[in-house]
């Protein structure tokens, strides 16, 4: 897969991200979907990419930051047809290795809690984020879970 700077103008990327934000809003209870819109991952302190398979669009992801120190993962998604393949695991290590990079000491992320996100959070774990309480604003919420990962090393 390669990573690229994503293009938020890009009528592919517009629709995976439609897709993204009305499938997990349909999954999640209202008021508890946090993904990010256009205007969002347009923001100055977003970074976000693409991940390409030859010409096809298969993920993208995001960092958000939240001080010099701390980032948010956001708008992790997968095509539903590319899923199981790795693309989420490159772009999670990608967004990982940036915020490193960036002198991060903790990437945090909120994903919802039901089923539909199960697979969500065995990437995550898999990748060493444990649990957290909310953190940057967000608020406990039974359809929430929040995860962290220490950039360190310790």
């Amino acid at each position: 897969m390669q990573i690229r700077t994503g293009d938020t103008y890009d009528p592919r990327v517009i629709a995976m991200l439609d897709y993204h934000r009305t499938s997990a809003a349909a999954q999640t209870a209202p008021g508890s979907a946090h993904a990010l819109d256009l205007s969002g991952l347009r923001a100055p302190d977003v970074a976000f990419w693409t991940g390409w398979d030859d010409e096809t669009l298969v993920a993208v992801g995001a960092l958000k930051s939240l001080s010099a120190f701390h980032g948010e993962v956001k708008s992790m998604h997968t095509l539903q047809t590319a899923r199981r393949r790795g693309f989420g695991a490159l772009m999670l290590g990608h967004i990982i290795a940036e915020a490193r990079a960036r002198g991060m000491a903790r990437l945090s992320l909120e994903t919802g809690s039901w089923d539909y996100f199960k697979p969500a959070h065995a990437l995550y774990r898999a990748h060493g984020f444990v649990d957290c309480g909310p953190f940057e604003g967000y608020v406990e919420d039974p359809n929430s879970l929040f995860l962290t990962l220490d950039l360190t090393g310790r």
